[in-house]
């Protein structure tokens, strides 16, 4: 059966001359079309498009009028608005990635920017352009778009602002954020960066921020991990510093986007020695934007207490839905950059970035949404929100609401024989039951006494001296396990650790090695006696001594306690002068004799000898400790008695008239 061919998606303006009930069965009509169309194979699919011109007019009417924002007379999100969006998408994606070559009208640069809007959250969407985008050329295709911007941008710095540059900015902003080609595209020569620089001062607010989401889409382009371009990065970077236009856009680039976190995250190498300077300067346009500005102030919200205005109308809001128009003003901002994203998304954009725009158009750049805002329908717009017009529907909200039966009241007594009725009337008394009864009679009635033998051995057995048990340390009390063993007077334990510590002393005075931790050693035979001897394992005799090195003060006490000395002194060196026979500077006796250089005994000469003993020249040996130790002595008093006195001498001669000689 041969399908009918498609019709063109009709325009807004057309659209809205029909009523809804027919634009839901044109909707119907074109989601059977795209629906059979998409089941055929690709050989079918390429005889169809070549016999049949009307599929791809579809796709691009469709795309090109959803891309635009007109107001419309009835809902866009219907359910059959959403399944022609997906068999649409469907549709496309086959047309360019199973036709070779695809069809011109779908490879334009109007075409794939409009793509770009309707579909802007879709990673299919980012795959299939960088898929087709060797395939097909587009740095080919798209090079006389790539002139015509530039033109544009020119046209801006030096006559009047062409009336589609706001459509032209935001296509722009919308290709680079689905392809990092195009941005690295655009970035190829100076001319784009330049015709930017030059028309950023030239025209409004609004345009400027798109200038700037331009730059900063085309400038992180260049550090896409798969295609890095670090060198042309930089390059365009000190080409901005380096002008006074430049200037500008830089600082502004700096201050209200992610770019300079983002590029010392993606630089690194080479690159990164050469790109120190240059971030440290741009990185002074961030700090003086933030040192600049004032704090913002937390915003303090009022609880919501359910009471409304009487009027809505006082204050004209009842066209906002209750919304301020200063948050209509931001939210018209990012939909300025945003259009594919709907009233209400915004509002919950900016309450969770608490009306920072700079900060929220900063994370929809570089698609760092948390992700309980990523899971949100980002298409939402804000609904009509009922008025109340009179203040009984009001009250009647307001009045109190009592349950319709009190809460039964229980006790312990509940479930028993007189509460289930079980009990005997017999049983059952009203007041007193023994109205013969009297207080003296119940004084008196010892049937239910203890015996009073029972209770005087009670007493008996009690101590009225002992002292009343300490609970202190009771495990309720303490909150933790008590060590209820009694400790020993004895000590095997505690031999049997002096002996563990005296071994381990006494053969870490004798072969500290014996204590390493390599694996020779645990392994060698001395390691394994040792530890048979203590039956201590590898890790306890290695972690004692490193116990020992990090406490010095241990070891003085282990060698206190464990010394063998016993106070005894056996024998007495002698502590007399004795001489170096012949200058060998060895003490050998009291009485010896001398060579020339042999020093004199204490008292000059030798004892009982009856021979003088030549004193020996102790300033002819240099080398000699003597020869200082002279040269010491003789300069000793020499300023005291010959240099000072002659230098006071001549100053007291002088202080009197005289003259010196």
């Amino acid at each position: 059966m041969d399908l009918p061919p498609f019709a063109p998606f009709p325009p807004p303006s057309l659209r809205n001359d029909l009523v809804p009930e027919e634009w839901e069965s044109y909707l119907g009509s074109w989601i059977l079309l795209a629906h059979e169309i998409n089941l055929l194979s690709s050989q079918l699919l390429g005889q169809r498009i070549s016999r049949e011109p009307s599929i791809v007019e579809f796709v691009v009417s469709y795309v090109t009028y959803n891309a635009t924002q007109s107001p419309l007379n009835f809902p866009v999100n219907s359910s059959n608005s959403r399944i022609l969006r997906k068999e649409s998408f469907l549709l496309t994606h086959r047309l360019l990635s199973e036709l070779r070559p695809a069809s011109p009208r779908l490879l334009e640069w109007s075409f794939l920017a409009d793509l770009c809007i309707v579909y802007s959250k879709s990673a299919s969407l980012k795959a299939l352009l960088q898929n087709i985008w060797v395939r097909e050329d587009l740095d080919t295709r798209l090079q006389k778009s790539k002139i015509s911007l530039i033109q544009t941008l020119d046209d801006c710095g030096k006559s009047q602002i062409p009336a589609d540059l706001e459509d032209v900015l935001l296509r722009t902003v919308a290709l680079l954020k689905s392809s990092f080609h195009y941005g690295q595209l655009l970035m190829l020569g100076s001319d784009f960066i330049d015709a930017i620089s030059s028309a950023f001062e030239k025209v409004s607010v609004p345009l400027q921020k798109k200038l700037i989401a331009i730059t900063y889409l085309s400038l992180s382009s260049l550090m896409e991990p798969s295609n890095l371009k670090l060198s042309l990065l930089l390059d365009h970077l000190y080409s901005l510093d380096s002008t006074s236009h430049g200037q500008s856009l830089c600082s502004s680039l700096c201050s209200t986007t992610p770019f300079l976190r983002k590029m010392r995250d993606g630089i690194s190498g080479p690159e990164a020695i050469r790109a120190e300077k240059l971030m440290a300067r741009l990185g002074h346009f961030e700090r003086a934007q933030s040192a600049s500005g004032k704090p913002k102030k937390a915003m303090l919200r009022k609880k919501n207490k359910g009471k409304m205005k009487d009027d809505d109308n006082e204050n004209g809001h009842e066209a906002t839905d209750g919304i301020h128009v200063h948050r209509l003003s931001l939210i018209t901002q990012i939909q300025d950059l945003f259009p594919d994203l709907g009233s209400a998304f915004v509002v919950k954009l900016l309450d969770h970035y608490g009306d920072d725009i700079e900060q929220t158009t900063a994370h929809l750049l570089d698609d760092s949404l948390p992700a309980h805002l990523k899971a949100l329908d980002q298409s939402e717009e804000i609904q009509a929100q009922p008025t109340l017009q009179d203040t009984s529907e009001l009250a009647a909200e307001l009045s109190p609401r009592y349950p319709s039966v009190l809460p039964s009241r229980r006790n312990v007594y509940d479930g028993d024989d007189f509460d289930r009725l079980a009990t005997s009337p017999s049983q059952i008394h009203r007041g007193t039951k023994n109205l013969n009864g009297t207080a003296d009679m119940m004084l008196q009635d010892r049937s239910a006494t203890p015996n009073k033998a029972a209770i005087l051995s009670a007493l008996a057995a009690f101590d009225s001296d002992d002292d009343e048990r300490d609970d202190t340390y009771d495990v309720e009390d303490v909150g933790g396990t008590v060590d209820k063993a009694i400790p020993s007077n004895g000590d095997e334990d505690a031999d049997f650790h002096d002996n563990d510590e005296q071994a381990l002393f006494s053969a870490y005075k004798v072969s500290p090695e014996l204590f390493g931790r390599d694996t020779n050693t645990r392994r060698g035979k001395a390691r394994a006696n040792f530890k048979n001897e203590t039956g201590m394992t590898d890790e306890a005799i290695e972690g004692w001594a490193i116990m020992i090195e990090r406490d010095p003060r241990r070891l003085g006490r282990l060698e206190a306690k464990y010394s063998t000395f016993t106070g005894g002194q056996p024998e007495l060196a002698r502590t007399s002068y004795r001489e170096s026979p012949a200058g060998s500077g060895i003490e050998e006796s009291d009485g010896g004799e001398g060579g020339n250089d042999a020093t004199e005994s204490n008292r000059g000469g030798v004892r009982g000898t009856g021979r003088r003993v030549r004193r020996g020249n102790a300033a002819t040996d240099p080398t000699d400790e003597r020869s200082a130790q002279a040269a010491r002595q003789k300069n000793a008093g020499k300023g005291a008695r010959a240099n000072h006195n002659r230098r006071n001498q001549r100053a007291r001669k002088m202080a009197r008239g005289g003259f010196g000689g």
